[in-house]
């Protein structure tokens, strides 16, 4: 079954109803507007400073020292602000993927896009299992399938606004049982509400392909499954080309993050958007544009405008000039930037 049954059918459904697929326009398909990102012993160790000292940003950033508040993105009307800057830089859709673990807000959402005119789709589903309370360790696959689809059909988190994508499903290596049966849901739920999915992949080289590897098996739709942080899980170009070749779609989304230093695996050593592009342009060189998005993954407030930071019109102000003084067409940029995304929020 597919989202016909809802009346979803080629629709986008955004937080203040449907919408057609003409009317994304360029679209950050990874965002977080409204959400609580801090693990649980930060939650438990300190209390929340909000208070972002200009002078200490780049520190904040750089790992010098901890910040919880700047995990916590809760203030509306600064949100209103953030998401106005960026349809001044000419965004038009964005998607919030804060599920379930990182406090979702969808009714704060549907005030953020009344008062702006944005189009904000929000995600379903469950984080990584660290972030999980009792009761969702317990469930069973049919009832976080059941829970999945309820969300995107009938209200999200105790609201009456549903969701139009699942994801960001939390994955992590190596990946615990109740990731693979909230996986096993999410891709149960993509069948029967026709919704694209959105997967976090744990932070190993490894994982994305044996998430592609899995899915293929529970038979998901893998040119609807969104394989997200490519550009921190991924810099070896035959394992990116085998990801490619599994029909997945790749989500460079941490663009606007400039430094090599990683909070969440100081292993890692992060490209910045240049690098990011190198691989972009590779991917599409092989014949893979189709499959190609790219967003900020915004989730810290030292990254909004407000405080400093890029914000969510970093790529449309500054990344999109840079592609085109490296010969990406005008054609490419709207396939990644609009098309893309169109053909992902439209349900079957």
């Amino acid at each position: 079954m597919k989202g016909g049954q809802y009346g979803l059918s080629g629709k986008v459904q955004t937080v203040t109803g449907l919408i057609d697929p003409i009317d994304v326009g360029p679209c950050l398909m990874h965002e977080h507007i409204l959400c609580d990102i801090r693990p649980p012993d930060y939650k438990l160790r300190e209390p929340i400073g909000y208070d972002i000292p200009i002078q200490e940003r780049f520190a904040i950033d750089y790992g010098e020292f901890d910040a919880p508040g700047n995990l916590v993105l809760n203030d509306v009307d600064q949100a209103i602000d953030e998401i106005n800057f960026m349809l001044a830089d000419g965004g038009r859709t964005i998607v919030d993927l804060s599920c379930g673990g990182l406090h979702p807000d969808p009714v704060g959402l549907k005030k953020i896009a009344e008062a702006t005119g944005a189009n904000i789709v929000i995600g379903c589903g469950y984080y990584v299992h660290d972030y999980q309370d009792d009761a969702t360790e317990k469930k069973t696959v049919d009832e976080l399938c059941s829970d999945i689809i309820s969300q995107v059909t009938i209200g999200a988190w105790g609201s009456d606004v549903r969701a139009g994508i699942i994801g960001e499903i939390g994955c992590q290596s190596p990946w615990t049982d109740l990731e693979k049966r909230i996986m096993e849901a999410a891709i149960i739920a993509q069948h029967e509400t026709g919704a694209s999915l959105a997967v976090h992949p744990g932070r190993h080289e490894a994982q994305p392909q044996e998430i592609a590897d899995f899915a293929a098996a529970q038979n998901a739709n893998m040119s609807r499954l969104i394989v997200s942080h490519i550009d921190r899980t991924i810099f070896d170009e035959a394992r990116l080309f085998r990801l490619a070749d599994s029909g997945v779609v790749l989500e460079f989304d941490l663009f606007g993050m400039e430094t090599s230093y990683y909070k969440w695996n100081e292993a890692i050593d992060m490209p910045n958007d240049a690098v990011r592009l190198r691989w972009i342009r590779s991917l599409i060189d092989r014949g893979h544009i189709g499959q190609i998005l790219i967003a900020h993954d915004i989730c810290y407030r030292t990254r909004l405008k407000s405080c400093g930071g890029h914000g969510y019109g970093h790529i449309f102000r500054n990344v999109l000039p840079i592609m085109k003084r490296r010969s990406f067409t005008d054609q490419e940029i709207e396939q990644i930037l609009v098309r893309n995304p169109a053909r992902l929020l439209s349900f079957l």
